[in-house]
Order: C-alpha cells, then structure tokens, then sequence
C-alpha cells in the first residue's frame, strides 16, 4: 500500500480542467473526423512508453471498446515492423512518440513532415494535443501510484 497522496483527490478543481482539455480532444477529433481507435492508439501507446499501467488499463479497454482488435494493440510497441496499421495511424504514432519522449530527443523536422503528408493539419494538432493530455493523465497517475483494479469477470490470475 502507498502512502501517496492521489493529487486528482487532493486538488479536483485542477484535475477537472484536465478532464475538460481531454474532453474537449474527444469533441475537436469527432468533429474533423478523427476515430476514437485512432484517439486510444495514442493514449495506450503514451503510457505504454511511460509505464503507466492505471492509464494502460483503461486505454486498452476503451480501444477493445472502440473496436479495435487484441492482436493490434498486442503489437503495438512494434508499430514499425508490422503492416497491421494505417499510413494515418503510423503518423499519429510517430507524432506521439515524438511527444512523450520530447526530453529524450526533441522531434525532428522529417518526423513532423512524415505526419504532416498523411495528416491534415487539424488531425496534427488534435493528435498532439491527446498526446500532450495523455502524458498528463500519465503523470497524474504514475505520481499518484493509482492502482490497477480487476475487473469484474476476470480471473486472478496471480494466484496460480
């Protein structure tokens, strides 16, 4: 058990406004025409490169949810060798990296290039804004130590 506080719980005023930036994401990519597979691609590939199991969770959930498949989102750390996803979705990836990653290495000009021939430009802002929020919420959670709960249905499966 941590002895964390949950900075979500503590300070929720702030915590809402980062819920209404993602919120208001979810309504811009719905109108330009950006799908939610898309939208949680970028949300479970962000916190898979942060580690954030809380946020993995529920993005993966949310991208099963959307439809997307098992086998996809199993492969998805090796975006680059498979044929398993779009031009669109290869740019979107590449453009998240770039974001949660930034301290590591800062984009380079051909990346953005690279998402800009197979973007338009609302879909390049809107993405890196999800980016941006999901690096957020990863840090919110990580911080905070939230927990991975199991969900109901589930088999325990660390008690074998």
């Amino acid at each position: 058990m941590s002895d964390r506080i949950f900075i979500d719980k503590q300070t929720p005023s702030v915590f809402k406004a980062l819920s209404a930036t993602a919120t208001e994401i979810r309504s811009r990519a719905r109108e330009i025409g950006l799908d939610t597979i898309l939208l949680e691609l970028v949300n479970v590939r962000a916190s898979q490169l942060n580690a954030c199991t809380f946020c993995l969770d529920r993005h993966t959930h949310l991208a099963l949810e959307a439809g997307d498949t098992a086998q996809r989102l199993a492969v998805l750390p090796g975006w680059r060798d498979t044929d398993l996803f779009t031009a669109r979705e290869r740019a979107a990836l590449e453009l998240t990296e770039a974001v949660t990653l930034v301290a590591q290495q800062h984009p380079d000009d051909e990346a953005y290039a690279r998402a800009r021939a197979d973007l338009t430009d609302d879909e390049v802002s809107v993405i890196t804004w999800a980016a941006v929020t999901i690096n957020a919420f990863n840090r919110v959670s990580l911080m905070s130590r939230h927990p991975v709960r199991r969900r109901s249905g589930t088999s325990d499966r660390s008690q074998a």
